[in-house]
């Protein structure tokens, strides 16, 4: 289980206008806002942005997956982060090798992190 997740950015205007745009999609918006950094959620910030503390050459790809609350909401996220200009990775599909209900698109974040909008059906 999450209870929340933090990464650090390199600007933290560019990523915060990236995450405004791309998680309102999916239903998330700015909770708690600090200064150098912002906490995003649907009612508890469990997503959090900062800005970058750790220098040198230790930056890894990160993957993030955000729950979609429907298929129209992850095509939305890819709209909205390529909109923005940013590379998408996947295209909005089923993968079934994860199971016959995942629906996701990936798309590059101002960082360069992998970030997904999933939705999740059972019986498809």
């Amino acid at each position: 289980m999450l209870d929340h997740l933090s990464i650090q950015v390199a600007d933290i205007d560019r990523a915060a206008a990236f995450y405004d745009t791309v998680l309102a999609t999916v239903g998330g918006q700015r909770i708690l806002e600090f200064p150098g950094v912002i906490g995003y959620g649907t009612g508890f910030p469990c997503f959090w942005i900062g800005t970058e503390e750790t220098h040198g050459d230790v930056r890894q790809e990160c993957h993030i997956a955000f729950t979609a609350p429907s298929r129209e909401a992850v095509v939305a996220f890819r709209d909205a982060a390529a909109g923005l200009g940013y590379e998408v990775l996947h295209e909005p599909r089923v993968w079934p090798e994860y199971h016959a209900g995942y629906y996701g698109s990936f798309v590059r974040d101002p960082d360069g992190n992998n970030v997904e909008a999933v939705h999740h059906t059972f019986d498809a």
